[in-house]
């Protein structure tokens, strides 16, 4: 464990964690667990939202009650799989602003693609939290991180279900500034750029799609 890689070992967060890795687990139920899990995780990867204080009347007396501060929270989804994690987030977080980069991984080179980007206003002035469910070579987090600092963003949080050690070297090198929260550090990437022992390609599960 480093300031740079939480895991968060919530008992929760690891039973929804295994029943998302067996392969017998159904479209639907993975979508659930997906959503379900993500709202645990961000109650990690917020905790230093700053506050304020806002004066409030109880039904018993008035009071300097803590709210949150500064401008909304800016959640950044990698088009696709990472829509499954930010439902979840929006649940806990509905104020949040929320922006799209769509990128793929060429499957020769494993290297990301941009083919559409489209994020909130403001970002310099915003927590920034970008989620995608699997960080295995870090490529496409690494050019998602790089695209988001270059429209200002500098207080950014990466947000992701499962990571490969190699994948949070490659963004450690990287974006040194960016702390990952995950449920879990798996083993390696095997040959073709998955996780392993991981839960399979996360956006095929997640859509029944192949």
């Amino acid at each position: 464990m480093t300031p740079h890689l939480t895991v968060v070992e919530h008992p929760l967060v690891q039973h929804k964690l295994t029943l998302m890795r067996d392969k017998t687990t159904s479209t639907n139920s993975f979508r659930r667990l997906l959503r379900e899990i993500s709202l645990l995780l961000a109650y990690e990867i917020t905790r230093e939202l700053e506050l304020t204080t806002m004066r409030i009347e109880t039904p018993l007396q008035p009071m300097q009650a803590p709210t949150l501060e500064g401008k909304k929270l800016a959640l950044i989804s990698i088009l696709r799989a990472g829509n499954g994690l930010m439902d979840g987030i929006l649940e806990l977080i509905p104020a949040a602003r929320v922006g799209f980069i769509g990128l793929y991984r060429d499957p020769d080179t494993l290297q990301p693609v941009q083919y559409y980007c489209k994020v909130p206003g403001e970002l310099e002035d915003r927590m920034v939290i970008a989620v995608d469910p699997m960080l295995a070579t870090g490529n496409s987090s690494v050019a998602a991180i790089d695209m988001l600092k270059a429209k200002g963003a500098r207080n950014l949080r990466f947000l992701c279900l499962l990571a490969s050690p190699e994948g949070v070297e490659r963004m450690r090198q990287a974006h040194p500034d960016v702390p990952i929260v995950t449920a879990a550090l798996d083993e390696r990437l095997d040959e073709h750029g998955y996780i392993v022992p991981g839960l399979g390609d996360a956006g095929d599960r997640m859509f029944g799609t192949k």
